[in-house]
């Protein structure tokens, strides 16, 4: 796995950690970790080779736990916190951030309130008129919306 796609897979997590309202602190961490990660001089894979979790732990927010996931998931693909995660909340959910106009507030309203986990139901959503029962959401963005879901092919 390349720093890019490690830190992919922590930007995620922490986004699917913040629809669940989890601990800021802890998403910040997650957040920290995965720019650390994208910033590294080295790939991490030679980090791991060179002096496993203590090595890595010599990167800037990367403690004992993160660098443990990071071996993980080198070792597996994934880690246990992040298959956790995707069991209390469908992962596709976080597609629906290509689109824009959706950031993380309006996504938790929309899988709370309105059960949406994938770009499929939202585009349906969007075609029924979905959009106008969306809290705080204005005529403009619902515009911005649906002319990224017409890029996007929806």
């Amino acid at each position: 796995m390349t720093n890019q796609e490690i830190s992919q897979v922590f930007i995620r997590l922490a986004d699917l950690l913040e629809l669940l309202d989890e601990n800021p602190f802890k998403i910040r961490s997650y957040r920290t970790a995965a720019q650390t990660i994208e910033d590294a001089a080295k790939p991490l894979t030679e980090i791991v080779e060179e002096g496993g979790a203590p090595k890595l732990r010599e990167l800037p927010g990367i403690g004992e736990a993160i660098s443990q996931k990071i071996i993980d998931l080198l070792e597996t693909g994934t880690f246990k916190l992040l298959e956790e995660t995707k069991t209390q909340i469908p992962e596709t959910t976080l597609d629906l951030l290509q689109i824009d106009g959706i950031g993380i507030k309006t996504l938790q309203i929309l899988y709370r309130q309105f059960q949406i986990t994938n770009l499929n139901d939202f585009a349906k959503f969007v075609d029924g008129g979905g959009l106008e029962s969306v809290p705080r959401m204005n005529v403009s963005t619902q515009k911005r919306i649906r002319e990224s879901l017409k890029r996007l092919g929806y």
